[in-house]
């Protein structure tokens, strides 16, 4: 092949100044195109989700996928949630738990078949909020989650898979609504008001693991400093719709800290809404977009792996969703990485 004229005239010394520029110039775009991803995520092909019905929500996984897609387009990496409502790492349940017509869903019994049916390379936890069983501290009860949430490390980790440990996010008494307590069946113990100093405990513990070598992000923490700080100024701001469930700030906190943690600029850090991410209707539209595909293969993978909780939708036929989520992801693509200030 000919060389370009242009090169071929210049002077051994002047050849060695080009492509020595030349070389400079495509470092600083590799070393552009390397800042463009998150470097927590550098390593990853699939995450998988798993946690109790904050996690099977989805909407701080939906939260992460979007702020990547619109800020980070050049990480790919698949995202797959398989949270189950009301399980529990510790194995425990209450008498009256769903009208006592069957135990809380324990991850002990389907972690195995979802770290074989999925390979993910990492897998993303969050428990803690049922494993307390909602009553004031209890020894048992806190060697029990003790124990699962170790077991449940040593598993994934034995799978050859890495593993992010998720502290509990916050149980705010004050904002419970009357309807979660009314509908508690006869003979089911109340919520204990003070029970989010049990979570606390529990996520003090967590947190203490990283001198063993766990990575844990401490979302239960950054809530109580967020609405601590918030209700100095208004008293009725929270971060729950219902006492448990995280509402929209609520899970742009927890995506937030995930997304830190991965690397994510001091301005994500910021940000206590998702309101400066979604800037306009193109990036609102992609949220939508984001969310239909998660539920459709959350529902699929459920499915897949095998649960315990009877009232969870029957999902597609995993090849089926896959293909819907293609279809989805052609639409996806045409929206990711615009109107999203770097």
């Amino acid at each position: 092949m000919r060389k370009p004229l242009a090169i071929k005239i210049l002077t051994r010394p002047a050849r060695f100044v080009f492509w020595l520029v030349l070389g400079m110039v495509a470092g600083l775009a590799v070393r552009a195109v390397a800042a463009d991803r998150l470097p927590g995520l550098e390593q990853y092909h699939r995450v998988v989700f798993v946690g109790d019905s904050i996690t099977f929500d989805g909407e701080y996984v939906d939260d992460i996928e979007t702020c990547l897609l619109l800020r980070y387009p050049g990480t790919k990496v698949e995202f797959i949630n398989v949270g189950q409502s009301s399980e529990t790492v510790s194995g425990l349940s209450e008498p009256g738990f769903a009208r006592d017509k069957f135990p809380r869903p324990d991850l002990h019994s389907r972690l195995a078949a979802i770290l074989e049916k999925t390979k993910p390379d990492l897998v993303v936890t969050c428990y803690g909020m049922n494993d307390g069983i909602y009553q004031p501290f209890d020894e048992a009860y806190f060697k029990k989650f003790q124990d699962g949430a170790s077991w449940l490390h040593e598993t994934v980790v034995k799978s050859g898979a890495k593993i992010l440990h998720v502290t509990s996010p916050l149980f705010d008494y004050p904002t419970l609504k009357t309807k979660v307590l009314d509908s508690a069946p006869k003979g089911m113990t109340p919520f204990d008001p003070a029970y989010d100093n049990v979570l606390d405990r529990y996520s003090k513990w967590m947190v203490e693991q990283r001198r063993q070598g766990l990575d844990v992000v401490d979302v239960h923490g950054a809530m109580i400093q967020s609405v601590a700080e918030h209700r100095k100024t208004d008293p009725t701001y929270n971060l729950t719709r219902d006492g448990i469930h995280p509402n929209d700030a609520g899970n742009w906190l927890i995506a937030r800290e995930i997304l830190l943690h991965w690397g994510a600029p001091k301005e994500i850090g910021q940000m206590d809404s998702t309101e400066l991410m979604l800037t306009s209707q193109r990036s609102k539209d992609l949220m939508a977009l984001v969310r239909e595909q998660q539920h459709i293969l959350r529902d699929a993978w459920l499915t897949e792996a095998g649960h315990l909780y009877p009232g969870h939708k029957r999902g597609l036929p995993l090849p089926e969703a896959e293909t819907r989520a293609a279809e989805l992801d052609q639409k996806i693509h045409a929206l990711e990485g615009q109107n999203s200030p770097k």
